[in-house]
């Protein structure tokens, strides 16, 4: 069966997991937002996308910026490897290109983190973790 443009589409079972892991993750992001305000972060962006890369989250605490990417994984481990280098590479053009569109960039320091999002536990915030 085709979708739309044109792509084979996915049978049904794989539909539903992947809708099952999209919301998962946005669950994810939510708390992982939480968890920074809590520290004392405003929250600029969610989910911000450019063509070079996307970003999950863009916090503020005076004039740090943290680059946040957040994984759900079972163990943190896991979560900080899952963000390889290629990953890395998209987050770190998208963050320049975020950084360009700023008056203030000059002013701003950036921090990329991984914030850790485990089942049934207080997310884990890796700072400066790449």
């Amino acid at each position: 069966m085709r979708n739309e443009s044109g792509r084979n589409a996915p049978p049904d079972g794989e539909r539903h997991k992947r809708q099952r892991a999209r919301q998962y993750g946005l669950a994810g992001e939510r708390l992982a937002a939480l968890s920074l305000q809590l520290k004392g972060y405003r929250i600029l962006e969610r989910n911000y996308r450019t063509k070079l890369g996307e970003i999950d989250i863009i916090a503020r605490k005076g004039d740090l910026v943290a680059i946040v990417e957040v994984k759900a994984r079972s163990d943190v481990t896991s979560a900080a490897d899952a963000v390889g280098y290629q990953a890395r590479q998209r987050i770190e053009r998208a963050a320049r290109h975020w950084l360009a569109t700023r008056r203030d960039a000059n002013r701003l320091s950036l921090r990329f983190d991984i914030i850790a999002v485990r089942p049934w536990r207080w997310p884990v915030h890796l700072e400066n973790a790449f």
